[in-house]
C-alpha cells in the first residue's frame, strides 16, 4: 500500500527525521537507572497508546537482545470486551513490502536475478513505456522506490485515496479492487508514462512492489503466496502468516475502525498479487519475523544493504526505510504499514539488539504519531537500560 501506507510518503520521510531528533534530546534527560521492569515498560507504553483519541486496542512485540516480550491491550470491539490475543490475525499492511524484499534478496544470492536487470527480461510482452530516454527501469529502483510508477495501478486508486480519512475511501477501494487481478495490472502497466530517469528520485510505489511479485513469480514459475509461505517458513519458522485469509481462519482476523467512523470496516481488498499490502499475520508470528531480521543471516544482511542514499540521514535497502544520524539508536531500520482499519510499525535497531513491532486496530491521520510516540518512549528506556548496564561494567573494571 502506499506509505503510511495510505498517508503521504514525504510525511513519513519527515516523522523519521523528527522522531530520530527528538529521541537524541531525550537521551540527554534520561534518568540514570530505567524506573520499571521493562515488560511493564512495554505494557505502559501500550496502555497510554490505547489511551489516545480513538484507539482501543493495541499490540507491541519487543525482541531486546534475546528477551522477548509480547503485551496486548484494549478491545477490539469498540464498547464490548474483545482483547487481541496471540492468535489474532493482524494486516500489516506495507510491512509486507519487506517480505518482498526478503524475497528478492534471495534470489539475489541465488543469483536468480540482478539488481540491474531490465524488468522487461521477466514480462511476457513488450513495454517500450517502461523507460526515460533509454533508461530502463530496473529491479534496483523497484526496491528504492525510484522507478517513477504511479503509486498504485489502476490509477483511479490514487485518486480514491487522495482524500484517505473520508468515510467512503473504504469502500471506494473495495470497488475499484473488486475484479482487478494480475491480468487487468499487467494491461494498466501498458499505459503507464514515467516522468523522469529511474533511480534518481524516491517516490513511494506499491504499483512497484506488485510488479516485484510478479517478476519472483516468473523467476521461481511459482505463485507468489506460495514462494512467501516457503521462504517465511524455511528463513524464520514462520507458519501462520500469508496473503489470502483462508475460511478456518477468519474468526480471528482483527476487527478495524477507519478514521473516526465508529463502524468496523471492512478488510483491505485484495491486491493483485497482495505483496505490497495484504499480508497478514499474528503478533508472535512477527516476533520470529524480528529475530530473523536481527539474527544477521545472508538474507537479511542483503536486505539491509543501501541500494540508494538519499542523504546522510535516509537511505532505502531492499523496500526498508535506513536510517541514519541518530545518536540514540545508531542506523535502524524501519517501515510503516497502513490500510483503511490497521496501522503498524516495524523498528530494527542493531544497536540494542533490538525489534519493535506496533500495531493498532484504528486507522487515521493521527495513529502514526500515537505509535511513534510509544516507540519513541520505549527506545528512551532501553537505552537508558544500556547506558545504566554500562556505567555498571565500568565500575566493576575499576580497580
Amino acid at each position: 500500500m502506499p506509505e503510511t501506507s495510505l498517508i503521504a510518503p514525504n510525511r513519513r520521510r519527515l516523522v523519521f527525521f523528527v522522531l530520530s531528533a527528538a529521541l537524541s534530546l531525550a537521551s540527554c534527560a534520561k534518568t540514570n537507572a530505567p524506573a520499571k521492569d521493562l515488560e511493564a515498560e512495554v505494557d505502559a507504553a501500550a496502555t497510554t497508546l490505547i489511551g489516545q483519541p480513538l484507539l482501543h486496542s493495541a499490540s507491541i512485540g519487543v525482541v531486546y537482545r534475546g528477551r522477548e516480550i509480547v503485551v496486548h491491550r484494549g478491545d477490539m470491539h469498540a464498547g464490548k470486551p474483545s482483547p487481541p490475543t496471540d492468535a489474532t490475525l493482524y494486516e500489516i499492511g506495507s510491512l509486507s513490502k519487506t517480505m518482498a524484499g526478503g524475497l528478492v534478496a534471495k534470489a539475489v544470492l541465488e543469483r536468480k536475478l540482478s539488481l540491474d536487470d531490465d524488468v522487461r527480461k521477466y514480462l511476457g510482452e513488450p513495454y517500450p513505456n517502461l523507460q526515460y530516454d533509454g533508461e530502463p527501469i530496473r529491479i534496483r529502483h523497484l526496491l528504492s522506490h525510484t522507478s517513477g510508477l504511479p503509486s498504485m495501478l489502476p490509477e483511479r486508486a490514487n485518486a480514491a485515496l487522495a482524500d484517505f480519512t473520508d468515510h467512503a475511501t473504504p469502500g471506494k477501494l473495495n470497488a475499484i479492487y473488486a475484479n482487478y487481478g494480475k491480468a487487468e495490472f499487467l494491461k494498466d502497466l501498458h499505459d503507464v508514462d514515467i516522468p523522469r530517469m529511474p533511480g534518481r528520485k524516491y517516490a513511494y510505489s506499491s504499483a512497484g512492489t506488485e510488479l516485484t511479485a510478479h517478476v519472483l513469480e516468473t523467476v521461481y514459475q511459482t505463485d507468489y503466496e506460495s514462494l512467501l509461505r516457503d521462504f517465511l517458513r524455511d528463513s524464520a519458522a514462520m507458519t501462520d502468516v500469508g496473503i489470502r485469509l483462508r475460511d478456518a481462519d477468519a474468526g480471528r482476523l482483527a476487527v478495524g475502525y477507519h478514521s473516526d467512523n465508529p463502524a468496523a470496516t471492512t478488510p483491505m481488498p485484495q491486491l493483485p498479487w497482495g505483496a505490497s499490502g495484504n499480508v497478514k499475520a499474528t503478533v508472535p508470528e512477527m516476533m520470529k519475523y524480528l529475530k530473523f531480521q536481527l539474527a544477521g543471516g545472508p538474507v537479511a544482511t542483503e536486505s539491509h544493504r543501501t541500494l540508494v542514499r538519499f542523504d546522510s540521514d535516509f537511505s532505502i535497502g531492499y523496500f526498508w526505510n535506513i536510517v541514519g544520524g541518530d545518536r540514540l539508536k545508531g542506523v535502524y531500520y524501519a517501515h510503516h504499514g497502513g490500510v483503511p482499519r490497521s496501522q503498524c510499525y516495524i523498528y530494527i535497531v542493531p544497536k540494542y539488539d533490538l525489534g519493535l513491532f506496533v500495531i493498532t486496530n484504528q486507522s487515521g491521520d493521527q495513529t502514526a504519531s500515537a505509535m511513534e510516540a510509544a516507540i519513541d518512549t520505549l527506545v528512551e528506556r532501553i537505552a537508558a537500560r544500556e547506558d545504566v548496564a554500562g556505567q555498571a561494567a565500568g565500575r566493576s573494571r575499576t580497580p
